[in-house]
């Protein structure tokens, strides 16, 4: 079967939105360097609500981006690691967490030139009105 992403009834447009999200970025980033516990990799990536973060690892999970291991000790313990497929989205992954660093500063710039912009804009119309 070829998949494409374009068409919209293909299933590639869901895996697009998993690998897009930011908690899928941050969280296979923190794992790169080896498996962490939930409370490491929560952590690790900041700012996550244990619901949001729980959610993005089952669904990361389900679709083969990493493993979840529970250890049976007291505490109990969980650990997430990356499989071979997650390993692979790194690189992609990594190369989108350098792009958005380094070109953030562009961004802003753009951000507070369209308000300035679009600031005047309506001034203007008021203007006209």
């Amino acid at each position: 079967m070829a998949w494409n992403v374009f068409d919209p009834e293909c299933p590639t447009r869901g895996l697009l939105d998993r690998i897009g999200d930011k908690w899928t970025v941050l969280v296979v980033a923190a794992l790169e360097a080896g498996p962490l516990h939930f409370g490491q990799l929560k952590r690790a990536i900041g700012g996550a609500a244990p619901k949001v973060l729980t959610s993005a690892l089952r669904s990361l999970e389900r679709d083969g981006l990493l493993t979840r291991r529970v250890y049976t000790e007291s505490p109990l313990r969980v650990e997430y690691a990356l499989t071979p497929l997650g390993r692979s989205l790194h690189d992609v992954v990594d190369d989108l967490r350098e792009w958005a660093e380094h070109n953030m500063a562009k961004v802003a710039k753009a951000r507070t030139q369209h308000a300035a912009a679009q600031a005047t804009g309506a001034l203007a119309n008021r203007r006209l009105q």
